[in-house]
């Protein structure tokens, strides 16, 4: 089993590296991310039923990995006027397409479901806010905001260049 490990770091360890580098822009963090990897790998390899899948098997775990690390920053309540897309280009990953996307997907929406969207992710509106706001009922604006939340999700899983896992939750965005 360390045999197989070894063998694995060393065919995947510097391009791993890479592609976590270009997901996060910060070195320390990346190398934080690298190692978790490289333990998780290590600690769940015995899970692993086909050998053919490794690099595959190994990568959904990075790409897990680096999406509980953006879920752990990203939990704090930023307006989004204070969001700053990286200026850096990125041959993995293009922040603006993917800005693009999901703005041209909310765009599409009905008006009633964009408002929803629009107050309660981005303005900072809680349900209770909004329901005063539109003049409806409670759980009239808890129906309509979970109703547009999943039409968008729909519409964004629905994109050719968007990848999910199997929960629906979205993976990576590559920019055709």
């Amino acid at each position: 089993m360390k045999t197989e490990i070894n063998t694995i770091w060393i065919d995947l360890n510097e391009e791993l590296y890479k592609f976590i580098l270009g997901k996060i822009k910060d070195e320390q963090t990346s190398k934080d991310i690298h190692q978790e990897v490289f333990i998780k790998v290590q600690t769940k390899i015995h899970q692993l039923k086909h050998t053919s899948n490794l690099t595959s098997w190994v990568y959904q775990i990075t790409r897990n990995i680096i999406i509980d690390y953006f879920r752990k920053v990203n939990n704090k309540n930023v307006s989004i006027n204070n969001l700053e897309i990286p200026e850096t280009e990125v041959d993995n990953f293009d922040y603006n397409n993917l800005t693009n996307c999901i703005n041209q997907k909310i765009e599409n929406l009905s008006s009633q479901h964009k408002e929803a969207i629009i107050l309660t992710a981005f303005k900072n509106y809680s349900q209770k806010e909004l329901a005063e706001h539109l003049k409806i009922s409670y759980s009239g604006t808890k129906s309509r905001v979970q109703k547009a939340k999943k039409i968008l999700k729909a519409n964004i899983l629905d994109c050719p260049n968007v990848e999910s896992d199997s929960a629906g939750k979205l993976i990576d965005f590559e920019n055709n």
